[in-house]
């Protein structure tokens, strides 16, 4: 039987799934910042006044940052530090890489400035081999930053291609990236992002075995899956527990903390995910 939880939630009394209070290491919920739905520091605010226990971290997604004013990205970091969530910077460094060094050094000051704490190093457009991916993650904890690696089995994933778009392009070897993932997590990558493509989004049928892949290879808690659709991170809830790591949409957290603590579900998630405490 789970128990109440330590989070000072309403009708507590109702048994629930365990699930620790931040900072977590483990069951992280990181949630989009303004791109796909355009909101700004009040609307911030609220749900964090709302959810804010359930949120582990923040993720500016396309380089979304890049068009608001510094003031106001900073805004937004210090609003999630006051909440004990991270700041990612999403994977615009494919962006910043075609102009050099000097611009990956500069974005990454700039990067500290605005409050980022975690870079992440996303590869789905570009071709770049595991000895430059492992400099740029040293590159980026020598700056002071955590490195967030983000890979994937889909050529061309990362941006808003069409399923026929990416059915042309090529599919990687799932060897090769749990290889890559556990040389990144060696060379001080803090954890791995695992891109949605090839495996839930963009595929006619979910490759399912792709996940199970990465997990047993690089360990659960060493991944994050992007699971920004209700029916795909249910599955993962389902299938590994309320403690992997997950990105979504932040107009899901409440969706999904209700799948890790058990309080709500369909037909084959209701009352089956158990976490005693310790």
């Amino acid at each position: 039987m789970t128990h109440q939880i330590a989070q000072d939630v309403s009708f507590n009394f109702v048994p629930r799934a365990y699930r620790p209070s931040k900072p977590r290491t483990t069951g992280l919920t990181e949630i989009r910042a303004p791109y796909y739905s355009t909101f700004g520091t009040r609307h911030l605010q609220d749900v964090f006044d709302v959810a804010g226990p359930w949120v582990d971290g923040i993720k500016w997604a396309g380089g979304s940052f890049a068009l608001v004013p510094p003031e106001q990205v900073k805004k937004f970091s210090d609003i999630a530090h006051d909440n004990g969530s991270y700041v990612s910077s999403g994977g615009w460094i494919e962006t910043v890489l075609r102009y050099g060094n000097d611009a990956v050094d500069q974005y990454l000051k700039e990067a500290k400035d605005v409050g980022f704490d975690t870079i992440e190093i996303s590869t789905g457009f570009i071709m770049l081999n595991t000895t430059g991916l492992l400099r740029l993650v040293e590159k980026v904890t020598q700056a002071g930053l955590k490195a967030k690696p983000e890979l994937g089995i889909q050529v061309g994933s990362g941006g808003d291609s069409g399923e026929a778009e990416l059915a042309a392009e090529s599919m990687k070897d799932i060897g090769d990236l749990t290889d890559r993932a556990k040389r990144c997590l060696d060379a001080g990558a803090d954890i791995i992002m695992i891109e949605s493509e090839g495996i839930t989004e963009n595929v006619d049928e979910w490759n399912t075995g792709a996940a199970a892949s990465i997990i047993n290879s690089v360990g659960l808690e060493n991944v994050m899956f992007e699971a920004a659709d209700g029916p795909v991170f249910e599955w993962y809830i389902k299938n590994y527990g309320n403690e992997v790591n997950l990105f979504v949409d932040h107009s899901q957290i409440l969706q999904l903390e209700g799948l890790r603590q058990n309080i709500w579900g369909n037909k084959s998630t209701w009352g089956r995910v158990i976490n005693p405490a310790p």
